[in-house]
């Protein structure tokens, strides 16, 4: 890990931009053919994307672009520090990512529901009242980067393993592969079992979609619990 980042502070500006670029690009990919994948087991057909929403999409990834060059040059200028060695250290970094970024962005997501925000910026994810993989990437860009931005911040509060960041960003996408999926992909048994009660499942989000004033939480159930906003 420490020769690749040695590798990246070795390449010119362009190609790094370019290689953050295709690697959004290249995972957002991988979304949509997982979800198809997901969907044709499920004996569900595959969806159609219009013109515009590959067009949102586009916009989407390049601003994703724009925050994973903000960190890497908050980290190369000393604003991100990062432990690249690999150790059960991850596991606690893991999971203070993973609840502090479901907590923040459960606020953000509670605020832009609850005030003008939402009609401005956040009115354009919910014309999906049954959610597809691709709405996962339906973002108005100052969501897109509000997001991006309480990401880098959490990072520059404390030096994360390089491995927990990772495992997160994994987990990120699962989870958000899931919620937009349309149907619940798990078995009937395992549907309402007490550890899938806790998490973001994907008719948790569903039911979000379908019904905007409950479940602003992303990967648990948690803070609608506490908040009282659980449907």
């Amino acid at each position: 890990m420490d020769k690749l980042l040695h590798v990246l502070l070795s390449l010119p500006d362009e190609m790094i931009w370019g290689i953050f670029l295709v690697e959004n690009v290249l995972l957002t990919f991988v979304v949509l053919y997982a979800g198809a994948l997901v969907l044709r087991g499920l004996n569900r057909g595959a969806y159609v994307y219009t013109r515009r929403e590959w067009l949102i999409c586009g916009i989407t990834n390049v601003l994703n672009t724009v925050v994973t060059y903000g960190g890497f040059w908050l980290w190369k200028h000393g604003f991100i520090g990062i432990r690249t060695t690999f150790s059960w250290n991850l596991l606690p970094d893991f999971l203070i990512l993973f609840l502090s970024m479901d907590l923040l962005m459960y606020l953000f997501h509670f605020l832009i529901h609850k005030t003008f925000l939402y009609g401005m910026i956040h009115r354009l994810h919910h014309e999906a009242i049954d959610p597809k993989p691709m709405d996962l990437f339906i973002l108005h860009p100052v969501e897109t980067m509000s997001f991006g931005g309480m990401w880098l911040a959490l990072l520059m509060l404390y030096p994360f393993n390089i491995y927990a960041i990772l495992l997160y960003l994994t987990v990120n996408l699962v989870f958000g592969l899931a919620g937009h999926l349309g149907i619940e992909p798990l078995p009937e048994r395992w549907r309402h079992s007490a550890f899938v009660r806790w998490l973001g499942s994907s008719t948790f989000h569903h039911d979000h979609h379908r019904d905007v004033e409950h479940n602003f939480g992303f990967y648990t159930t948690v803070w609608d619990r506490i908040f009282g906003t659980l449907k």
